[in-house]
């Protein structure tokens, strides 16, 4: 197979804007979590998508912290990109925003690091193409990646450990 030429950052930057209306919001008026994470989920996809130019698959969200609250009638943005590709799947930064569209104040209320998966026609894992970062910041979020890719793959192994270790013991009962 040969191999795959490399994209820059810049091909998978995705921005997102929505208004935040009633009915995505809780009983105080902020916008509910899981609005935010299902578009933290869409923005990240689609910058992934970009990327690989396949179909992928949610694998992993790194910690995510809800700083500030998003009240109904602001409006929130996503800005999502590749940061780094690893064999078969891209880790992708998602940042999100709240506006006031009146005073146009804007303020980061969350980040989350999302890892895809790439898939080929028969949904098996795919090859993906490296990541070019040029600019400062996009080589430190690259050296960076590595770094939480090891801790998400070893989280992962010991919640492998915790429930399929437990499956095994009840076999044997």
């Amino acid at each position: 197979m040969p191999k795959l030429k490399g994209r820059p950052v810049s091909e998978s930057e995705v921005e997102m804007v929505e208004v935040v209306l009633p009915n995505d919001t809780n009983p105080l008026g902020t916008m509910l979590g899981g609005k935010v994470m299902h578009l933290i989920d869409i923005a990240g996809a689609i910058a992934a998508h970009r990327h690989s130019r396949s179909v992928v698959v949610t694998v992993s969200v790194d910690n995510l912290d809800f700083v500030l609250p998003i009240r109904v009638g602001q409006l929130i943005i996503l800005r999502a990109h590749v940061t780094r590709a690893f064999h078969t799947s891209v880790e992708v930064g998602v940042q999100v925003y709240r506006e006031d569209f009146i005073t146009g104040e804007r303020r980061q209320t969350s980040t989350a690091f999302v890892t895809y998966v790439a898939l080929d026609q028969q949904g098996r894992p795919a090859k993906v193409p490296p990541v070019i970062p040029r600019t400062t910041e996009e080589k430190q979020e690259y050296r960076e990646a590595l770094a939480r890719r090891r801790h998400r793959l070893a989280a992962a192994a010991r919640a492998h450990r915790r429930y399929f270790g437990k499956q095994k013991q009840k076999r044997k009962q």
